[in-house]
């Protein structure tokens, strides 16, 4: 996730998807799940920020659940970030990338 100050009042999002071995219909219901997690756990709290997130390829495969998680972190991250202002750069850590679950034995 990438963030920089926006003039224009408001939040923006970008999603950027992997087109690593999946078809557009793949890639199209990644954007539509990511967008929904946006819309409601992103951007009502979220400062003024040009804001673009970069899926890894583990998100195909990653539960809806598993992507909450990801967006709410980066949401947390964000909300740290409008003190600092400027631009900003997440680690690994909020990539939403949907972690795999612990293998149940």
């Amino acid at each position: 996730m990438r963030t920089v100050a926006s003039p224009l009042g408001h939040c923006r999002v970008g999603i950027v998807v992997p087109r690593h071995k999946h078809s557009a219909v793949d890639r199209n219901r990644l954007k539509r799940r990511l967008r929904e997690l946006v819309r409601l756990r992103l951007l009502p709290g979220a400062p003024s920020h040009d804001v673009v997130i970069r899926a890894r390829r583990e998100a195909y495969d990653a539960r809806f659940e598993q992507l909450a998680r990801d967006v709410e972190r980066a949401a947390r991250e964000l909300g740290r970030w409008e003190a600092g202002g400027g631009k900003r750069e997440a680690g690994g850590n909020a990539s939403l990338h949907g972690t795999n679950p612990p293998s149940e034995a």
